[in-house]
């Protein structure tokens, strides 16, 4: 559709002869979200890669918010990654920076905004995952979930419109990864962004496609999400660059696809 957040369109991908992706496409509407599973080598992360420009495709088409990206030169990426934000598996924080300037450092090194502002907009992004009270932390003073929790902060600190998220709960234990979970779900529903989430956690995947935040008053609860709301969320199987499956966290769940019953077990 005209007004999808990104297209992709018969891509594919091959380093010599190993093939990465073949004839992969898919679209992400605006405020919805694409969680794509898969095994180790089956072509996750490459399709952040492709997505953010880091690579380009040997076939296909690329698109974010209308734009085509495998055609754009270095500087043209360099606007259109503007509207991005990544968070990585370790967080990638900087150890030598507070938290205050990992969070702002996009604002205050790569922006015109003035400095009092962008430690506003600190402040502001971090209250939203809690972590206020850390601003003048750094960040080996901090926990797992917490590093995690700052780089999503970092992340959403210039506004994108959309989030990609690879494998952000890896490596953490359940009740940390859920706050991570909930920071995404948060995100989706209360900042209306467009997300990718990279993952092989089933359970933090379909907590994230089957849950929504309700702000009420300021109160938050996370509740389970109607029909209409789940099918916001899809899912995006891959085996050895090809996609084998895309629809709802029921429609998977259903599914007899041997490759996909022994994923999910």
């Amino acid at each position: 559709m005209a007004d999808a957040s990104i297209v992709l369109e018969h891509v594919s991908l091959a380093f010599d002869d190993k093939v990465v992706l073949k004839d992969v496409s898919f679209e992400l509407q605006p405020g919805h979200t694409k969680i794509i599973l898969g095994g180790s080598g089956s072509g996750k992360s490459t399709i952040l890669k492709l997505i953010l420009g880091l690579l380009k495709p040997d076939g296909g088409k690329i698109m974010v918010n209308g734009q085509r990206v495998d055609t754009m030169g270095e500087r043209e990426l360099i606007e259109m990654r503007a509207d991005i934000g990544m968070v990585f598996q370790e967080g990638a924080l900087f150890d030598s920076l507070s938290v205050d300037e990992n969070v702002g450092y996009k604002l205050y090194e790569e922006s015109r905004m003035p400095e009092d502002d962008a430690y506003r907009r600190v402040e502001e992004v971090l209250g939203f995952v809690g972590l206020h009270e850390f601003i003048d932390r750094m960040p080996t003073e901090l926990s797992g979930g917490q590093r995690r929790r700052v780089a999503i902060a970092r992340a959403m600190a210039a506004k994108p419109g959309i989030l990609l998220y690879d494998e952000a709960t890896t490596g953490l234990d359940p009740i940390t990864a859920m706050s991570v979970d909930e920071e995404m779900v948060k995100l989706r529903d209360l900042e209306g962004v467009t997300s990718i989430i990279v993952t092989h956690q089933l359970r933090d995947a379909f907590f994230v496609a089957t849950h929504e935040a309700v702000r009420q008053n300021s109160h938050l609860t996370f509740t389970q999400a109607d029909a209409k709301k789940a099918d916001e969320a899809e899912f995006i199987m891959l085996k050895d660059g090809v996609v084998t499956f895309e629809g709802n966290a029921s429609e998977l769940r259903a599914s007899s696809d041997p490759y996909i019953r022994e994923f999910l077990s």
